[in-house]
């Protein structure tokens, strides 16, 4: 497999996500307070690889263990909002259909794109 992006760094943004790897709640809590609500995830990250297998790219999601031992997992699409300068997969949540369908058109329709209603 080869990288095909950059590696887009993780940080947490409430003590569950430090809970997750291995800080008690109370440490979380501490932790979470020093940085004013981000913490960065030291050895972790986000990045895109190209399978030449499958012919495709997909997301994994990082991990240094260790030295040179990495744990290398599908990235799931909560772990998205935990990236800093990344773009959801999914598209901006803010952004309504109309405009996502009007970003995606290759031609310009004029009117035709707006319905009368009523």
């Amino acid at each position: 497999m080869d990288s095909v992006s950059q590696k887009y760094s993780l940080y947490a943004s409430e003590p569950e996500h430090l809970q997750q790897r291995g800080f008690g709640r109370r440490r979380a809590l501490t932790v979470m307070a020093g940085y004013a609500g981000a913490v960065p995830l030291i050895g972790e990250w986000l990045e895109a690889f190209w399978c030449d297998q499958c012919q495709e790219s997909r997301w994994y999601h990082i991990h240094r263990i260790e030295g040179n031992k990495y744990s290398v997992t599908l990235a799931p699409e909560a772990l998205w909002m935990q990236a800093s300068g990344v773009i959801l997969p999914t598209g901006n949540p803010s952004v309504g259909e109309f405009t996502r369908r009007q970003a995606r058109q290759t031609q310009f329709q004029g009117i035709k794109d707006f319905h009368r209603i009523g």
